[in-house]
C-alpha cells in the first residue's frame, strides 16, 4: 500500500495561476481525503480524479479554501449515489462559521425544500476524529483569529498545518514522527501567514528540512524560496508518504 500527498493548488489567495490552496492525501494513487474546497482547488480535483470528492476536512472558512462548495453541493444533491454519503469533517469552532459563509442562503435551491446540510454527512469534529479505519488528529493553528482555524496530522505520514504563523509549539506535539510537513510559507509574512523569515527563525533546522511550503504568491516567490534551501510544493505534484502510523480501527 502506497501513501501520497497530492497538491491540487498552493497559490495565496491573489495568485490565481497557482490554484486555491488544496490537497488530497491519496492511497493507492486513490483519493483518500480531501483538504479543503476552493474554487480552483475543487477544479482541479474533478480534473485529476474524474470525480467530486468523498470525503474532505475543512481548515477555515477564508472563500479560498470554501468557495467550491456551491459546486459540491450540486453535484452531491442531484447524484442520488452520493446524496447524504460525503462526509465534510468541520472542526467544532469551524462549523457555525461554514454555515453562515456557504450554507446559511434562503433556499439553497429556488425549487425549495432542500437544505444544504441534506447533501452531506457533516462529522463535527474535535481533537481528532476518524476516517476510513484511521485515526487522524487535528490541532490549532494561528491564523486571523482564535479557534478559526485548524491543522491535521496523519501520525508518521503527513502534517497539514493550514494557513498559519508559525505555531513551534504545536509542531513538537503533532510532528514528532518524522512526517512530512506541509506548511504556509510565503517571502514576506503578515499577521494570519508565516513569512521565510519567520519561519527560519521559528522553527529548527530538522524541522525544516521535513517541510515543503505552500501558500506563496507568485511563481517567482517560489523560486525565491527554494534559492533559500526551502522545498516548494507546486500544483499537481504528489508527494511520496511514509505508511501511517495512526491508531487503527478494531
Amino acid at each position: 500500500m502506497s501513501w501520497g500527498l497530492r497538491f491540487l493548488g498552493v497559490g495565496s489567495a491573489a495568485a490565481v495561476e497557482l490554484g486555491s490552496p488544496m490537497a488530497v492525501i491519496e492511497r493507492d494513487g486513490a483519493p483518500w481525503l480531501a483538504i479543503d474546497c476552493g474554487g480552483e482547488g475543487l477544479t482541479a480535483y474533478r480534473a485529476t480524479y474524474g470525480a467530486m470528492p468523498e470525503a474532505m476536512f475543512v481548515t477555515h472558512v477564508h472563500l479560498d479554501h470554501v468557495a467550491g462548495f456551491e459546486r459540491l453541493f450540486i453535484a452531491t444533491w442531484f447524484d442520488p449515489a452520493r446524496r447524504g454519503k460525503v462526509r465534510l469533517y468541520v472542526p467544532a469552532t469551524v462549523v457555525p462559521l461554514l454555515h453562515r459563509r456557504v450554507a446559511d442562503y434562503p433556499n439553497v435551491l429556488a425549487e425549495g425544500g432542500v437544505n444544504f446540510w441534506d447533501a452531506f454527512q457533516l462529522v463535527v469534529v474535535g481533537e481528532a476524529f476518524w476516517h476510513d479505519g484511521l485515526r487522524l488528529e487535528v490541532f490549532e493553528a494561528r491564523h486571523h483569529w482564535p479557534q478559526t482555524a485548524y491543522g491535521l496530522r496523519l501520525a508518521g505520514s503527513v502534517v497539514w498545518t493550514g494557513d498559519t504563523r508559525p505555531i513551534p509549539e504545536q509542531l513538537a506535539r503533532h510532528a514528532g514522527q518524522g512526517e512530512l510537513i506541509a506548511h504556509d510559507c510565503g517571502l514576506v509574512g503578515n499577521p494570519s501567514h508565516t513569512g521565510v523569515d519567520d519561519l527560519e527563525r521559528e522553527y529548527s533546522a530538522e524541522l525544516r528540512a521535513r517541510m515543503l511550503l505552500y501558500h506563496y504568491a507568485s511563481v517567482a516567490d517560489g523560486q525565491a524560496l527554494e534559492q533559500r534551501g526551502l522545498r516548494v510544493a507546486r500544483p499537481g505534484q504528489v508527494w511520496p508518504l511514509a505508511e501511517p502510523q495512526a491508531p487503527r480501527a478494531g
